[in-house]
């Protein structure tokens, strides 16, 4: 695939408008214009595909990117919850993991991953719409993550240190101690907690993403 037509398969949040009897895909707009930056073309992918495996090998990605929003469906009732969006999710997981195809996930793409690899998610108090500095660890050595940075947080669940799943390292902590960024040992794999799109992205977020996608 030329550097022209690099495509980043993302997921999208579902919305709920009960008024119409309807239930949306959808996906912040900076997404697409953070991806383009980096050269990649953003591919939103539905949620409701019959054969969602062969849409993802036909679109053959570069990155494949699990956004924010929406709460893991075990975990809530209601019109946050999307059953169907933890279907897809869980998907595009296996198959980046399967393929080696490099992956960054955001938020409740972090959660996803604690939650499949057996951990478990807690509520936490103080993470919505709140900026708050990072601890790095170790594991961040080799990656573009500076110690105090100070990040963007808009969740209501989040993972404890002993959560981190096997086969991978943690990276940054909030200042509750909670998990903020995980790195994968051997897969070209990224989870933050922050939103990279969100407000005025920092350089090292595009190097972070630059330095994934160059993995593959």
């Amino acid at each position: 695939m030329s550097g022209a037509a690099k495509r980043a398969v993302i997921s999208q949040r579902v919305e709920v408008f009960a008024d119409r009897d309807e239930r949306r895909d959808a996906l912040d707009q900076r997404w697409a214009a953070l991806l383009e930056s980096l050269g990649l073309t953003a591919l939103p992918m539905p949620n409701t595909l019959a054969d969602p495996a062969a849409w993802l090998v036909a679109a053959d990605p570069a990155l494949i990117v699990l956004t924010g929003g929406n709460d893991l469906a075990h975990l809530v009732d209601g019109p946050d919850a999307a059953p169907e969006r933890d279907r897809t999710e869980a998907l595009l997981l296996a198959q980046a993991s399967e393929r080696a195809i490099p992956l960054l996930a955001v938020c409740r793409g972090l959660q996803l991953i604690v939650d499949s690899g057996g951990g478990s998610l807690v509520p936490v108090e103080g993470h919505v719409a709140q900026d708050h500095a990072i601890t790095v660890h170790p594991a961040a050595t080799n990656w573009p993550i500076r110690d105090g940075r100070s990040v963007n947080s808009f969740h209501n669940w989040g993972a404890e240190q002993s959560a981190v799943p096997a086969g991978w390292e943690l990276a940054a902590t909030a200042p509750d101690g909670t998990v903020e960024a995980i790195f994968h040992s051997t897969l070209p794999q990224v989870a933050l907690m922050w939103h990279p799109e969100r407000g005025e992205t920092d350089a090292d977020d595009i190097a972070l993403i630059e330095q994934l996608i160059g993995q593959s």
